[in-house]
């Protein structure tokens, strides 16, 4: 079979063509057609009974059950068959009683119905009675197929039927109305001759076609003559278009059935022509064709009961379907008031008797209003009947004075009654649009609305106004609310505009009867708005006066308003200035009195007949306007305009002057921070007000005329304020301007406006901007202009700046710094020695050579100055750049005149300096001699360290191993606490939040949320049309407010986005990651992926992730995960500073603590006191030292009281309190800080186990914060206090400290008594890297840890990740098309993007990877690993010194290892067999799939929407500038989804 037609809108039935074949030989063809009469219904909702019945299907319509059926005959109730249908509802026969012979009646005439067998008219008129048993199954014959009933067949009139006698056409078509003959030879008073008066040829009976026949075709009688017998219901010749007559075999005598090749018909096709096959759509059993009827002759009908069977009430057509046809009356209905409603229908009587109520169903605003309903039916024949709707008061929301209201009738709450279509009412409100009297008197005659006085008079039907309240035969006075303007010329014309109520219901009533200030205002009919506004126009008045405004209305009163009217008489005194050129753009000023009189939009200001536009922030007494250009130089007069009364200037004209000409500017360079003076010079520039130089960032490849004025969003650029420096953005590209000074007529100078960053194109357009002229600098000067880097200056002391520069007079000042004439001159370069000048002598591009003042002069602003600031600072000014180099100490007066007194004074000292160089001898010598004994005790010292370090490392590495052994088999029971990919994606591509930003709603109103989310499906769309996305992300990219945040952020959204996707999102990588590369190769190639900078290195980041999550969890998590144990276990080993963070064990330098503690381990019976299993829980042993404070040993018993237990599930440690516990009754709160804490001056020491002096096995307890504890008898602290903590803690300055104090803070005085002697205490703090050996220690400890975890990082003895060779092979193939051959570069790119963007990351971070929680200390040690690990997949080698960092010292041995793991690393992945790209979208695919999870993608589509909405111009001109993105319209599709999301107006 194959279908004939698909068509996706509802239909009721599908048309296929089934063929037999026996190989290439059609045996038979047919075409079949199954239609649905539940579906038939459907298709018109308000009509379904005459949808049903009006089918070409034949359908019927069951009124009682509302369901349209092929069926025969319903379950219960009523039925409305088809307009095709042979069914027809017979009179109930009249039964005689029983007869001792049978009848002799030879004919029946009866109607179709169902269950009734339609035969062919011809016998006599007499009928007679037929009766069936309840167990026959009876079958309708009928050429349309199956229409076989299971009912019982009624009996039949035993007398003559009146009703119907006339014959049946002597030609009927071929349709679904033709009768058939039935057998009438059983009867000795019948012939053939009589029966077969028309009979039909068997073409006509078999070839019945699926056509839409009309009413006509069915015949109005059909006589039955059928002797009484029964049969069961079996298949007869010709039922599906055989071509053998369907009842040929009646007509033979007998009642034998036809042979076996009669059923089949021969030879002949069982198929021939088209067929229906029916279903209602509610899992029927499945009808056969109809039977022949057979009844014995056994069963005497005469004796069966009167009235076995019972037929239902069947009619046919549309026209007998039970509908609500009109509404009876007017269709207006008042809001508020009861008020029932009449509906006109038909057919109603069908649902007598009938299941449910009825009830009227009114649809208002989206609501259904129901309402018992009544039905009264006119007597029969009359159909029509009348339906009340029971009174109602209804009301709705909308501010409109109709609303339509849907209305049908529907019974048992569900079943909704054929209606008319558009059967409805309109509900109307008075109220709106009639506020006051007067509008609601004008209203519509056929609303009956009245003016209701009372506490709230209101426009309303006079049903609902009360008895209480009146009905307003006459309106009130006038009432104004509002006049505008309020003045006016003293000549008159002004128009004023007067609001209120009340005005008049007609322009008529207000027709001369309006004045403002006691002078008559002509009313404009065309302009006047019932009862609220109208406007008129004022007449002379001829001087100034004041008063209100009245309006008028015969019968009804006056109305004053509240606020004067002033007629004014406005001057205009002077102008400034009083020339500018004639291309205009001058800011006129005129000064004057009372000008602004009128309305401001009807003030115009005119020089000659040119006008002069006003600017915003106009004044009473002054007017601010813009000329405009005038053709030729002149001198015009001056006027204002107050609507049509004119004010001309009396004294004084304003002049057009020729235009101002730029010849020449330069110099052509500046400095990125600006400020270098630019001379323009030319002709006439002194009659230019505001001049300006703009600089404007532009590509080279932009010509000028591109992309400007090309079709975009209306956006209002923002104005620049006339200060003295601005900057903005047009057309994409950003600029900057700075106002400039005239100088004369001949010059005016302008200093460079400031760029923020140096652009990748160093040349800019600069213009200089003369009032409405523009002259570009690329015309005035061969040069192009540009901007270079900003110089930089070193301090004159650069090893000590805060120390005073001592100066030789005499001498000159030379500066070094870089750039220092890129672009200036040194007669641009001011330097200055507090307030004396420092005159340059000579620049160059590294010095700087000034003369200083002779004598030193005096600090700027030295009278303001301290006597400890007295010293002048040496200051370099260029442009905006402004250098501070240090102060500047002049040395002693240069030689001169010696005095004898001074003479003899440098003798005698010469003596004594002499003496005290004796006695420093004698006493260094003595001192050598201690210091040598000194040194030789801090050598054996060192030897015996270094032993003491050799033995430490290996004790602690055997205990390390012992302790890692207990952590492995814990590991076998718990497993690694690994994080799932959903957790482990979002802490990669967000880090630094808690959780992902986008598990959030996306915060739109629930109104708009469909509309939101549809938009974002597009842009989700659109986002994978490739051009958009590179276009978008080099838009943003090309931003100079686009951020290294910004460029991160947007490519983890864009991850997000494009996750189910990967494939795509490679292809998208690759192609950015070209253009990435092509941009490198013309700088600086070695550079390229080192930071951060694109948003295509954050999307290589993520993509790493994303691929080698696997390898990660299989291979590289275990070592990781036993390294970072590793370290916690080691830095919890030793005392750590909880305070400053430094511990005693670490790899890292800054945080190595480098003093002595005593401490000894403790170990500890922690209890858990909360959760329901507090009281039956049993003590864990925790390890902890005695120096520790209480919170670092809470943070300890929590790691051990929840081991397997994710962090997000254990409690927070600031809830819970340490409880000490000793025996029975013995409870003590611990805390950092309480009442007992050691106090020195400015220094509390926080709490720690030893002051509590907590022994060894001590059993502790963790306790809810808010826990009241009850007063025991050996309570030693105060009673009453849970925890007594100071509340005073930071008061006075009071600063806190745990181990040691900070070094930079002074040393509070402190007893003598237990303190290190003084000699031991000044030696520690002068060597304290003999403590650096604590580092070799914690180095030795994870050596293997650290090993373990480069192996399997750089190993190849297992499969590499395909995603790494993949990529290596891609960074191969940019290199050869762009020429690369250094293979050092290719090594750094490589190492950029794998060792430097993902497995740094990881090791740094082994939260991203693991449900494990860090602190500072262990921050710290991965820091060192991952720098060493970055270190080895460098070339550079490290020159290491007595200076070079210790970090690096530590590892200096173990890099050139790693350095050839590295490089083998690299080597191995070349000679691999290249990844293919089916390969790779195989993995990535099967990436998506397994990785499918919701991150946050429809957030993630909102935020980027947010990045697209704030670079909205320029993402829209840069796809409009591309042919192919043109095309392909997407910047339509952008403004669509722009207008969907934000609800924006855009351009569509």
């Amino acid at each position: 079979m194959r279908p004939q037609c698909c068509q996706e809108e509802p239909v009721d039935h599908v048309s296929v063509s089934v063929e037999l074949r026996f190989g290439a030989v059609v045996i038979a063809k047919t075409s079949l057609s199954f239609y649905d009469c539940v579906a038939v219904a459907e298709l018109r909702p308000s009509a379904q009974c005459q949808a049903c019945v009006s089918s070409r299907w034949g359908c019927n319509w069951c009124v009682w059950q509302h369901l349209c059926t092929h069926k025969a005959s319903c379950d219960t109730g009523p039925m409305v068959a088809s307009h095709q249908s042979p069914l027809v509802s017979p009179a109930h026969p009249a039964r005689d009683g029983p007869s001792p012979s049978p009848p002799t009646a030879p004919k029946a005439l009866v109607t179709p119905a169902p269950n009734t067998l339609p035969v062919e008219p011809g016998a006599p008129s007499t009928a007679t009675t037929l009766d069936i048993s309840p167990g026959a199954s009876p079958s309708l014959l009928s050429p349309w197929g199956p229409w076989a009933g299971s009912g019982p067949i009624s009996s039949l009139s035993s007398t003559e039927s009146p009703l119907h006698e006339e014959p049946s056409p002597p030609n009927p078509p071929n349709g679904p109305g033709t009768t058939v003959p039935a057998p009438t030879d059983f009867r000795p008073t019948a012939t053939p001759e009589d029966l077969l008066a028309s009979p039909l040829s068997p073409s006509e009976v078999a070839a019945v076609p699926p056509a839409d026949p009309g009413p006509e075709a069915l015949p109005p009688t059909v006589p039955l003559d059928l002797p009484p017998a029964t049969v069961p219901a079996t298949t007869f010749p010709g039922a599906m278009g055989s071509v053998k007559p369907a009842l040929d075999w009646l007509t033979r005598e007998g009642s034998e059935l036809p042979e076996a090749d009669e059923w089949t018909g021969g030879d002949a096709p069982a198929f021939s022509t088209s067929t229906l096959l029916s279903g209602d759509g509610d899992s029927a059993e499945l009808e056969g064709p109809p039977a022949p009827l057979i009844l014995p002759s056994s069963l005497d009908y005469q004796y069966d009961t009167p009235g076995l069977w019972e037929l239902e009430e069947v009619t046919s057509g549309a026209s007998s379907c039970p509908c609500v046809e009109s509404v009876q009356g007017s269709t207006l209905m008042p809001v508020h008031v009861e008020r029932e409603i009449r509906l006109l229908g038909r057919n109603l009587h069908l649902f007598q008797d009938g299941p449910g109520e009825n009830e009227c169903v009114m649809e208002l605003e989206g609501l259904e209003v129901v309402v018992e309903a009544r039905v009264e039916c006119e007597p029969p024949p009359d159909s029509q009947c009348h339906v009340t709707c029971q009174q109602h008061q209804l009301s709705y929301e909308a501010l409109q004075p109709e609303l339509r209201v849907g209305l049908f009738l529907r019974r048992a709450g569900r079943l909704r009654v054929d209606s008319a279509e558009g059967l409805h009412v309109v509900l109307y409100d008075c109220s709106v649009g009639h506020g006051d009297c007067s509008r609601c008197q004008t209203a519509m005659p056929q609303y009956g609305c009245v003016w209701c006085e009372g506490e709230r008079p209101r426009c309303v039907t006079r049903e609902a106004c009360g008895e209480a309240e009146a009905v307003a035969t006459q309106c009130p006075a006038p009432l104004i609310h509002s006049v505008e303007p309020l003045t006016g010329p003293v000549d008159g014309g002004t128009r004023v505009t007067i609001r209120g109520s009340n005005l008049g219901q007609h322009v008529q009533d207000v027709l001369g009867m309006v004045t403002v200030a006691g002078v008559p205002c002509a009313v404009v009919a065309q302009e006047y708005e019932v009862s609220s506004s109208l406007v008129c126009i004022t007449g002379a008045s001829g001087e100034e006066v004041a008063g209100a405004a009245a309006v008028e209305v015969l019968g009804r009163g006056r109305g004053v308003s509240e606020h004067d009217f002033a007629y004014q008489d406005p001057k205009v005194h002077s102008i400034f200035p009083t020339r500018g050129p004639r291309a205009g753009g001058t800011h006129l000023t005129l000064n004057g009195s009372k000008l602004l009189t009128g309305r401001l939009e009807d003030i115009r200001v005119v020089v000659g007949d040119q006008p002069c536009h006003l600017l915003p922030g106009q004044q009473s007494e002054q007017l601010r306007c813009e000329t405009s250009p005038c053709p030729a130089p002149a001198t015009l007069p001056v006027a204002v305009w107050f609507g049509a009364t004119e004010r001309r200037l009396q004294r004084g004209q304003f002049k057009y002057t020729f235009d101002p000409n730029i010849t020449s500017a330069g110099p052509t360079k500046s400095f990125l921070s600006g400020g270098r003076e630019i001379s323009v010079r030319g002709q006439n520039l002194d009659v230019v007000q505001t001049p300006r130089i703009r600089v404007t960032v532009v590509s080279r490849m932009l010509q000028p005329s591109q992309g400007l004025g090309r079709r975009r969003r209306v956006v209002p650029e923002t104005a620049c304020s006339l200060g003295p420096s601005c900057s903005s953005q047009h057309a994409g590209h950003p600029w900057f301007e700075e106002l400039c000074h005239v100088n004369s007529s001949q010059l005016i100078t302008c200093r460079t406006p400031a760029l923020p960053g140096l652009p990748e194109d160093p040349w800019v357009r600069v213009e200089f901007i003369l009032d409405n002229l523009i002259f570009d600098f690329a015309t005035l000067n061969p040069t192009p202009f540009s901007y270079e880097a900003d110089p930089t200056l070193q301090p004159l002391n650069p090893e000590d700046p805060t120390m005073p520069f001592r100066h030789k007079p005499g001498s000159v000042f030379s500066v070094e710094g870089e750039n220092l004439d890129l672009a200036m001159s040194k007669e641009e370069v001011v330097a200055m020695i507090g307030d004396g000048p420092c005159v340059v002598k000579t620049l160059t591009r590294h010095h700087l050579y000034c003369e200083p003042p002779v004598e030193q002069p005096l600090p700027q602003h030295h009278a303001l100055r301290e006597a400890l600031d007295s010293l002048p600072e040496f200051t370099v000014q260029m442009g905006n750049l402004r250098f501070s180099l240090g102060h500047v100490q002049y040395d002693g007066e240069s030689p001169g005149a010696f005095p004898v007194a001074a003479q003899v004074g440098l003798g005698v000292g010469t003596s004594l300096l002499a003496l005290g160089v004796i006695i420093i001898v004698l006493m260094y010598r003595r001192k050598s001699k201690q210091a040598l004994r000194d040194y030789k005790k801090v050598q054996i010292q060192l030897e015996n360290l270094e032993s003491s370090v050799r033995d430490r490392c290996k004790k602690e590495f055997t205990d390390l191993m012992t302790e890692m052994t207990d952590l492995t088999s814990d590991l076998l029971g718990s497993g690694i606490p690994f994080l799932d990919y959903k957790v482990y994606a979002e802490r990669i591509f967000f880090p630094g939040h808690r959780e992902s930003p986008l598990h959030r709603d996306l915060g739109v109103p629930e109104s708009r949320r469909p509309t939101v989310e549809q938009g974002l499906g597009q842009l989700s769309n659109l986002l994978n049309s490739k051009l958009f996305l590179t276009k978008f992300i080099h838009t943003l990219e090309s931003q100079r407010t686009f951020s290294a945040r910004d460029r991160a952020y947007v490519a983890s959204l864009l991850t997000v986005a494009l996750h189910g996707k990967l494939e795509y999102f490679t292809d998208i990588l690759r192609t950015l990651l070209s253009d990435l590369v092509a941009q490198y190769v013309a700088k600086n190639p070695k550079l390229m992926l080192r930071r951060t900078e694109t948003v295509v290195e954050k999307l290589l980041t993520n993509w790493m992730s994303i691929c080698l999550y696997t390898f990660v969890r299989d291979s590289v998590g275990e070592p990781l995960y036993m390294l970072f144990r590793g370290i916690k276990h080691q830095v919890d080993k030793g005392p750590v500073d909880s305070v400053t963070g430094k511990a005693k064990y670490t790899l890292n330098d800054n945080r190595l603590l480098r003093e002595d503690v005593e401490y000894r381990p403790l170990t500890l019976n922690a209890l858990l006191a909360v959760g329901p299993e507090a009281g039956e829980a049993q003590g864990v042993p925790v390890k902890v030292l005695d120096c520790d404070t209480i919170s670092q040993a809470k943070e300890k018993m929590l790691d051990q009281l929840y081991k397997g237990v994710s962090l997000t599930q254990r409690p927070d440690p600031r809830t819970l309190d340490v409880e000490w516990r000793s025996g029975v009754a013995g409870h003590l709160i611990l805390s950092d800080e309480d009442v007992t804490s050691e106090v020195q001056g400015l220094w509390r020491r926080l709490n720690t186990l030893q002051h509590y002096k907590v022994p060894d096995g001590a059993t502790v307890a963790l306790v809810p914060c808010l826990t009241k504890h009850v007063l025991r008898e050996n309570q030693d602290y105060v009673p009453g206090e849970r925890t007594p903590m100071l509340e005073d803690v930071d008061e006075g300055g009071i600063r806190p400290w745990h181990l040691v104090k900070p070094s930079d803070e002074p040393e509070p005085p402190r007893p003598r008594r237990g303190s290190l002697r003084g000699g031991e205490r000044e030696r520690a703090k002068a060597i304290p890297e003999i403590y650096l050996t604590r580092l070799l220690s914690m180095k030795g400890t994870l050596q293997k840890f650290v090993d373990d975890l480069f192996q399997v990082i750089l190993s190849t003895s297992r499969p590499v990740p395909l995603a790494v060779k993949y990529f290596f092979d891609l960074l191969d193939e940019q290199a050869q098309q762009h020429g690369i051959s250094d293979q050092d570069t290719i090594h750094i790119w490589k190492t950029n993007s794998l060792p430097l963007r993902f497995w740094i990351n990881i090791i740094k971070n082994p939260q991203f990877v693991f449900d494990v929680q860090t602190s500072d200390n262990m921050d710290a040690v991965l820091l060192v690993i991952a720098q060493t690990f970055m270190d080895a997949c460098t070339l550079a080698d490290h020159k290491l010194g007595r200076d070079s960092p210790i970090n690096k010292l530590l590892y200096a041995r173990d890099i050139p290892r790693y350095k050839q793991m590295v490089e083998r690393y690299y080597a191995d992945i070349r000679q691999a067999v290249p990844a293919s790209d089916q390969e790779m979208n195989s993995v990535l695919a099967e990436l998506s799939w397994n990785y499918s999870g919701d991150l946050g993608a429809r957030v993630a589509l909102h935020e980027l929407y947010k990045y697209i909405n704030k670079y909205y111009d320029q993402i829209i001109t840069a796809l409009e500038e591309d042919g192919t993105a043109q095309k392909m319209q997407l910047g339509y599709r952008l403004q669509q989804i722009a207008a969907a999301v934000e609800n924006k107006v855009t351009d569509l």
